[in-house]
């Protein structure tokens, strides 16, 4: 396993880490996506440790808990100091006026629950699940700074912020003294390239590192959908396409047809070489991978251990390349002066 600075901190991750969005699966959405039990858990984290994969991401708001809940009675007897535990925050968690959101009140709470959830005393990546515009981002990154002081955090970072929200938040850090934001934890793939717009080069410039989630695009780079076929019967797809980012057809079946071509020369999968695609992009710390079953993890761990080649990386670019929104698409143009992340 290779592992990498989280950004310009010090603290290294592996290169995949493992989501557990399908632990407890309660609720529609994430029912949709697996119900795995506490003896199911262990065995996968059994798998991921054994493959040096030893950081786990989790949230609040996944099954309503039972997620990091599940996760903690996992991990139990293992040694807390080899492991690295990410969970998330700010979604809302409860009925009241005030368990939503990054106010000092909501933060507090829900780190203090997800400790309790998980069984430890620490979180070594808290992320905020997304930006609050009601709250002053001086409240939010003050009650971070506490906590982080108080042991219960380690490292703190986001996520499905918009760059001037990172921005901001990093410049209010660097005038007050603040903790600061090391992570982002942002939806990126072949079929979702938007990060790059504006989201990796200020990631390259601050030194903020991308965890990525849904990194087969909200499970269509799967290699089970193809042009002119029906939606496999058992795709999560029949029940979340609707909660997840669009993806057009035609774009969608002209990246799988560059995956499968090729994966049949480097004899790997299309989920595996969709993998391996993120994990040469510039800012990129770690990809989360989920997996139902055993199967499912086995074969997203192969995405490591290789590189595919700079033609088939550009090939694989030129499959999945869409017009950027605007200012994007105008400094495109100018790569004199506006170069890519490298």
């Amino acid at each position: 396993m290779e592992y990498r600075h989280l950004g310009k901190s010090g603290l290294k991750v592996p290169v995949l880490s493992f989501g557990t969005g399908t632990f407890g699966g309660k609720g529609e959405l994430f029912k949709a996506w697996g119900s795995t039990d506490v003896a199911e858990a262990r065995r996968l984290i059994d798998i991921c440790i054994d493959a040096g994969v030893n950081m786990f991401d989790s949230a609040d708001v996944y099954s309503g808990g039972t997620a990091e809940s599940v996760l903690g009675e996992a991990i139990k007897g293992r040694p807390r100091d080899r492991l690295l535990i990410s969970t998330k925050a700010t979604f809302r968690s409860g009925e009241g006026p005030n368990d939503v959101g990054s106010s000092r009140h909501h933060l507090v709470q829900a780190v203090d629950g997800a400790l309790q959830r998980l069984g430890t005393d620490y979180i070594d990546l808290f992320q905020l699940h997304g930006f609050d515009a009601s709250t002053p981002v001086e409240e939010t990154l003050s009650t971070l700074d506490d906590l982080v002081r108080a042991g219960k955090l380690r490292y703190i970072g986001v996520s499905n912020f918009s760059g001037w929200h990172l921005m901001k938040s990093l410049a209010i850090s660097e005038r007050y003294g603040f903790a600061r934001y090391v992570a982002n934890q942002a939806y990126y793939s072949l079929v979702g390239r938007d990060y790059e717009w504006e989201l990796m080069p200020l990631a390259q410039d601050q030194g903020v590192g991308a965890v990525v989630w849904s990194p087969l695009g909200w499970g269509r780079l799967t290699g089970k959908i193809r042009r002119g076929q029906p939606l496999p019967a058992n795709s999560r797809l029949h029940a979340t396409a609707d909660m997840g980012p669009p993806v057009p057809d035609e774009l969608l079946y002209r990246v799988v047809e560059a995956l499968e071509k090729v994966g049949a020369e480097v004899d790997k999968t299309v989920p595996q070489v969709a993998l391996n695609w993120l994990l040469q992009r510039p800012t990129v710390s770690s990809v989360v991978v989920g997996a139902r079953d055993e199967a499912q993890l086995r074969q997203n761990l192969g995405a490591v251990g290789w590189n595919l080649t700079p033609a088939q990386v550009a090939e694989l670019d030129a499959a999945s390349a869409t017009t950027r929104a605007y200012p994007y698409w105008h400094q495109q143009g100018f790569l004199e002066r506006n170069p890519n992340p490298v």
